[in-house]
């Protein structure tokens, strides 16, 4: 049997060296949002030629598109550009597209977006209030089905803060792929967001649930040592469960598209986190809260305040 809860600080501290990178790219670089946000138009075309992104970004700047960005998707013979610029009408983007034809052509328009900037800034507030309110619901949820055992509402706190794990890592690989990569926030990854957000707390409950068992079974035991067998039992549902899935999207990254690549990305990143957090991250915190650790670190940090 694994010693998992016993080496909870190493836990902690790989969670927090994975996070560490990707909140230092959401702060410095911030999130590379796409037009479902921002609003504005989108072309992805395909080019006779293969010129480098700023040599089309140059052609459209000199037709006065001064805010515009491109980038590539796709190897050398199949390469597609996305062109990003305001918002523009059917007759100046003929035109657009034509004047870029022209200079690299022949071209081949395989798709095009235009969100107005209010719907964009109507989506950005939705999709904060969706992970939000998710969250919540979840807490509530949690504290009520676990309200047999002491102190439920720790259960659902841990569930959640789990998530929030998994959410902030996403979020904070997708800042960095966003510079990198060019990867863009649109409205399938907030799709692909609320997926591991179900996903990890879907795991989270089997532990939890384990957990509540025991606890009942064995009313004498250690609060860790009970959590530890708890976590080791589940062990080999949690891994073989993520791994079916973790395979299946491997393949559709490999074999799919250039358009749900992103996609599936979030959802290989979101569900191996989800995996870890909630054997790694929900348990030991449940360990540490119960057990009074971080009421004793509340105290050496903020000196004179009682803990909850």
């Amino acid at each position: 049997m694994f010693n998992i809860i016993g080496r909870r600080v190493i836990f902690f501290a790989l969670s927090g060296a994975i996070i560490a990178p990707g909140l230092l790219a959401l702060l410095v670089w911030g999130l590379n949002l796409g037009i479902d946000f921002t609003g504005g138009s989108m072309m992805e075309v395909r080019l006779g030629k293969s010129p480098a992104p700023a040599e089309v970004r140059a052609v459209l700047v000199s037709a006065g598109y001064a805010d515009a960005s491109v980038v590539t998707t796709g190897d050398g013979t199949t390469r597609s550009y996305l062109l990003r610029t305001r918002t523009i009408d059917s007759v100046a983007k003929t035109d657009l597209l034509k004047t870029v034809g022209e200079r690299f052509g022949p071209l081949t328009e395989d798709r095009f977006e235009s969100v107005g900037p209010v719907i964009g800034s109507e989506t950005s507030v939705n999709a904060v209030l969706s992970v939000t309110g998710a969250s919540v619901l979840i807490l509530f949820y949690l504290s009520y089905a676990f309200r047999q055992v002491p102190n439920p509402w720790r259960y659902g706190a841990c569930a959640v803060i789990a998530l929030l794990h998994d959410t902030v890592l996403v979020v904070g690989l997708w800042a960095i792929l966003g510079k990198v990569a060019g990867f863009e926030v649109d409205a399938l990854f907030v799709t692909a967001l609320l997926t591991v957000v179900g996903f990890s707390v879907h795991d989270t409950i089997v532990v939890f649930d384990r957990i509540r068992e025991n606890v009942g079974k064995f009313p004498g035991e250690a609060f860790d040592r009970v959590v530890n067998f708890s976590v080791n039992q589940t062990l080999d549902r949690s891994v073989n469960t993520s791994l079916t899935v973790v395979l299946t999207l491997t393949a559709l990254l490999l074999i799919g598209g250039a358009t749900i690549r992103g996609f599936v990305l979030v959802l290989l990143v979101g569900i191996v986190a989800g995996t870890y957090s909630s054997i790694f991250n929900a348990s030991c915190l449940l360990v540490s809260w119960e057990t009074g650790e971080i009421g004793r670190l509340w105290r050496q940090l903020v000196p004179g305040r009682a803990s909850t």
